[in-house]
């Protein structure tokens, strides 16, 4: 497989990441958010050299995945800690 350019690299892993956040019900703009953006921009830098693109590519081509992404995304615990807190917000979860 040929090596990607630096703006091609960007726009995979971009997608990629939306495709992730879209699987697991995490809201971009709460996302963005977290700790004043920066939380955000750690999880893009992530994503954006992370080595695991063909199982992240291969689990979200899954109807089913059979593991969790946390086997193998480094943001797995960030996007569950938003979409937990998101629906804490909206009343659906007890709160502590």
């Amino acid at each position: 497989m040929p090596e990607l350019s630096y703006s091609e690299q960007v726009r995979r892993q971009g997608d990629l990441m939306h495709k992730m956040m879209r699987r697991l019900n995490v809201d971009s703009a709460f996302a963005s958010s977290v700790d004043g953006g920066l939380a955000w921009y750690q999880a893009r830098t992530k994503c954006l050299f992370c080595s695991s693109v063909p199982q992240c590519s291969e689990w979200l081509a899954a109807s089913m995945p059979v593991e969790s992404s946390r086997r193998f995304c480094p943001n797995a615990e960030f996007f569950q800690d938003c979409h937990s807190e998101i629906l804490r917000i909206r009343g659906r979860v007890p709160t502590d």
